[in-house]
């Protein structure tokens, strides 16, 4: 049993740089946190525990995989139900930052972030049919989507009259839009007739989770320190 990375290995070495740029994301966001107005701290620091979150789960998988050759599926799926909720309520954070917002638009967007992590689990796992999961999976996410762009938070967001506010809820709400589309295109491919390996869908997993967590993290960096005067561009 090899427990070295080879050379020729794509999916491994995508595991170790997804591993690298989550540490480096956790330590630059919790650093940069005590730069911002008080209120935009709080994103910061979910931003950076995602980060962390995920850099401590990929040491796992990336073991995982290189010791087996097989794909870290339990792993992922605990990596995702604390990351995955916790960048959905980055919408009622970044909200909260700038103008008041209620309780429910917190509890309806963890929902349908658990509704659409469950169904991939159970689909991908075989609890149910993978084609079952992809559409319960799928239902929480087009929830989501429907609710950022037309639904409560999208009506709270074009309220508030903050210009940086809209930057990062519009920025990440494009990344949960295209960059989360990536997984349910890996699913599919997968799972359901798409020829897709273990090692290329991980490979699609891995390029996701860069995306969609470091990426994620930048846009509300970014509009964070607009909001508190420290850069203009």
């Amino acid at each position: 049993m090899d427990y070295f990375l080879a050379t020729d290995d794509v999916v491994g070495i995508s595991f170790w740089i997804a591993t690298a740029v989550m540490a480096a994301g956790a330590l630059f966001f919790w650093m940069e946190r005590s730069t911002v107005k008080a209120s935009w701290q709080t994103s910061l620091t979910v931003a950076a525990l995602v980060c962390f979150v995920a850099f401590w789960h990929y040491m796992y998988m990336r073991d995982v995989w290189v010791a087996t050759g097989e794909s870290p599926t339990v792993y992922r799926y605990i990596d995702w139900l604390v990351t995955v909720p916790m960048q959905i309520v980055e919408f009622y954070l970044i909200l909260a930052a700038c103008t008041a917002v209620s309780l429910g638009v917190f509890w309806k967007l963890l929902a349908g972030s658990l509704v659409m992590l469950l169904g991939g689990y159970l689909g991908e796992t075989g609890v149910m049919s993978a084609m079952m999961g992809f559409v319960v999976g799928m239902a929480g996410w087009v929830f989501i989507i429907y609710y950022i762009f037309v639904g409560e938070a999208a009506q709270i967001k074009d309220s508030a009259g903050n210009e940086n506010l809209v930057m990062a809820f519009d920025g990440i709400k494009w990344i949960v839009t295209i960059g989360w589309a990536i997984y349910p295109v890996g699913y599919f491919l997968g799972y359901l007739g798409g020829g897709v390996d273990s090692g290329s869908l991980n490979t699609i997993y891995n390029l996701a989770d860069l995306v969609n967590k470091f990426l994620f993290g930048l846009v509300i960096w970014h509009a964070a320190m607009r909001d508190s005067g420290v850069t203009k561009s």
